[in-house]
């Protein structure tokens, strides 16, 4: 059986609409976060936390690699009145590192004694790898040894491969690797990659900064610069020769920043969690971003949150918003783990892991642009000889969704009225029709589109 599934959200999926918005999904937080804090005397500070999330379907575990300071200025147990009056220190002699956390059910999390880096004397902990900044690590299913099955990027940018995740080799530096204009490349954020189907490559996500013509006034200081943060994208056919950096995703305002963006695939299409750093108030959220090919990227609502801050102070995710890479899918909802912080970027403050939560394909859906009037859309030419399509939708109350099928004639061959929210609902089985294409239209009313898919034996 072969499914062929076709976000809402990606233009290609639309011949034609009307009455038509593109909105953003809903997420919510779990009632269990914080999933995982600073608890550990090697985890002085999670920062940004930098997490890279892997569902073991083989051992049934979820398996975290995160990025602790673990030599740091600790903002463990200081007040409200302490981060307001006390200076913050910055990243002046601090290190971090990997470690390695383990969950049966994603939300009790331990971190298993590895014996494998001393911290002060004693290996008991679990560290993997002392001083890499800012890593992505990716569970290559492609890969060609088993030596190189986990492979990891971080500042430098350096690599290294494991056969387990937990002893890894001496680092590359990837010396070929060089800006493409005028930007700097510093990966001195949360550095990502994954295997892109549709290049044939590895396709990583660093950082870049370019200088701007903004006037500084008074003294420079963290929130007061010419520069601003760049998405940055590098590739490789073999892990080893790497392109040099593009630009792929920059600033529209010098108050809002790009920080990093944990890329994955998902139904032909690339989604971006796109950490936004806000250079007035010193917060971060997560905005979401999409594009076709890796290169070119089109951001959903931008200014808006895909998963937000917490509007309470000093709540865990109050500050800042950095999800991990590599989104967990389950059939009846999707995990988005995230590093939250309870205080501002540039300050002092506590972090942990945290997740949100939404439905099957709920990252953004079309809804009606009028309320009170119906919406259209008409797909491009499908396939549909021995074919059955599925339709992903929710529905307020009231709501309806009246979706036909036209063969190559333009004549209806089938029509379904749906009133109540589904995901994968059997609009049309079409296995026995021997119209080889044809075109759905959709109206709808109080509801919200997200997918289809094109199932066949």
């Amino acid at each position: 059986m072969s499914i062929a599934r076709y976000l809402f959200l990606d233009d290609r999926s639309i011949k034609s609409s009307s009455n038509v918005s593109l909105k953003l999904g809903r997420v919510y937080k779990h009632p269990k976060n914080p999933l995982m804090i600073e608890d550990q005397t090697w985890e002085q500070r999670y920062d940004n936390f930098y997490g890279n999330i892997i569902y073991d379907q083989a051992e049934e575990l979820f398996k975290c690699w995160y990025s602790p300071f673990i030599v740091a200025n600790s903002s463990i147990g200081m007040s409200y009145d302490d981060r307001e009056n006390i200076e913050y220190e910055g990243h002046e002699n601090q290190e971090m590192g990997i470690c390695y956390a383990i969950s049966k059910d994603g939300f009790s999390w331990d971190k298993p004694d590895l014996n494998l880096v001393d911290f002060n004397g004693n290996k008991s902990n679990n560290i993997v790898f002392r001083g890499p900044h800012g890593s992505g690590i990716f569970y290559d299913e492609q890969a060609a040894t088993d030596d190189t099955r986990y492979k990891l990027i971080f500042q430098g940018p350096k690599t290294s491969y494991s056969s387990d995740g937990l002893i890894w080799a001496q680092p590359t530096y990837l010396e070929s690797v060089k800006a493409s204009g005028d930007e700097k490349i510093t990966g001195d954020t949360h550095n990502n990659f994954l295997w892109a189907p549709t290049v044939s490559k590895y396709v990583a996500f660093t950082r870049t900064w370019a200088e701007t013509d903004r006037i500084v006034k008074g003294p420079e200081s963290f929130l007061n610069h010419k520069w601003t943060r760049q998405v940055s994208r590098i590739e490789s056919a073999d892990f080893k020769k790497w392109s040099n950096s593009t630009v792929c995703i920059t600033c529209t305002n010098w108050e809002q920043q790009p920080y990093a963006m944990p890329v994955f695939f998902h139904a032909g299409i690339y989604l971006g969690l796109l950490a936004m750093h806000d250079q007035v108030t010193d917060r971060v959220w997560t905005e979401l971003a999409w594009s076709k090919d890796t290169i070119a990227w089109e951001r959903i609502e931008e200014g808006t949150p895909f998963i937000e801050c917490s509007d309470k102070k000093l709540d865990y995710d109050y500050g800042c918003v950095y999800a991990c890479a590599n989104p967990v899918f389950f059939d009846d909802h999707i995990r988005i783990y995230y590093g939250g912080s309870d205080w501002l970027h540039t300050s002092w403050r506590n972090g942990c892991l945290a997740v949100a939560m939404l439905r099957p394909d709920g990252f953004a859906g079309l809804k009606p642009k009028v309320n009170s009037l119906p919406a259209t859309i008409v797909s491009p030419s499908l396939m549909l000889k021995e074919r059955t399509i599925l339709l992903t939708a929710d529905v307020d109350t009231g709501g309806w969704i009246e979706a036909k099928l036209f063969d190559e004639s333009k004549k209806c061959i089938f029509s379904e009225r749906i009133t109540e929210s589904s995901t994968d609902r059997v609009l049309f089985n079409n296995e026995s029709l021997t119209t080889k294409k044809g075109c759905m239209e959709i109206r709808f009313q109080n509801a919200t589109l997200y997918s289809y898919c094109l199932k066949q034996k």
